[in-house]
């Protein structure tokens, strides 16, 4: 028992952080609107098939640390249950975050040349560098390069009044459904209660889901 001691602290102590962490970047929630409930799944970015039998949506700031750590293990999630899943994502920058929202607008400039999720990816994996630089800017034109966009488009529509119209758009649409804080995820259509969230709780949201049997 002993050489398995190490082992053991080291997955309470990373189960800890996570949670933790996870505390910090949720604001107490206020029950959900009754316009709320049983909103259809619907967005611009969809990794996944229309037919999926699950449908995770979550409402995500580019620079909450608690965002990055799930996006991560979304894509993995994803791997895992193949067709039976897609993700959505919104927009919703905390005002708290001085550059998430300059990030959710490099992702939506990525989108118009069809590349929204590698910027997505990017932006996760990331975080610790931009969130902090003195010249953000010059970071996301330098992730835009690593991608292959177009640069010269990508400043144009970092821009445009659409790509600023679509965060605004998401951002009311999570206020919405009752969203105050991120990540923020529904799972076809369920809000995933804070005490659930965790790898575990996640994976038991999507089995209860697929065990539900289809709507006539």
């Amino acid at each position: 028992m002993r050489r398995y001691l190490p082992y053991v602290i080291v997955a309470f102590v990373a189960l800890a952080t996570f949670g933790s962490g996870f505390a910090i970047y949720r604001a107490k929630r206020a029950a959900l609107p009754p316009e709320a409930k049983g909103a259809p799944a619907s967005g611009i970015h969809v990794r996944g098939k229309t037919d999926a039998l699950v449908t995770i949506e979550e409402f995500g700031d580019f620079q909450c640390p608690p965002c990055s750590t799930i996006a991560v293990f979304l894509q993995k999630t994803e791997e895992e249950y193949g067709a039976r899943l897609r993700v959505i994502f919104h927009h919703f920058p905390l005002a708290i975050h001085a550059h998430a929202r300059e990030a959710a607008l490099a992702a939506e400039a990525a989108g118009m040349q069809g590349r929204f999720w590698e910027m997505h990816d990017l932006l996760y994996k990331e975080q610790a560098a931009w969130s902090k630089a003195p010249d953000v800017p010059s970071l996301f034109q330098s992730y835009a390069g690593t991608i292959k966009l177009d640069l010269d488009r990508f400043k144009k529509d970092l821009a445009d009044p659409e790509i600023a119209a679509r965060v605004d758009a998401d951002q009311k649409l999570g206020t919405s459904r009752g969203v105050t804080s991120t990540p923020t995820l529904f799972v076809n259509d369920v809000l995933l209660p804070p005490a659930e969230f965790a790898p575990a709780g996640i994976h038991k949201a999507i089995e209860a889901a697929l065990k539900e049997k289809p709507k006539p």
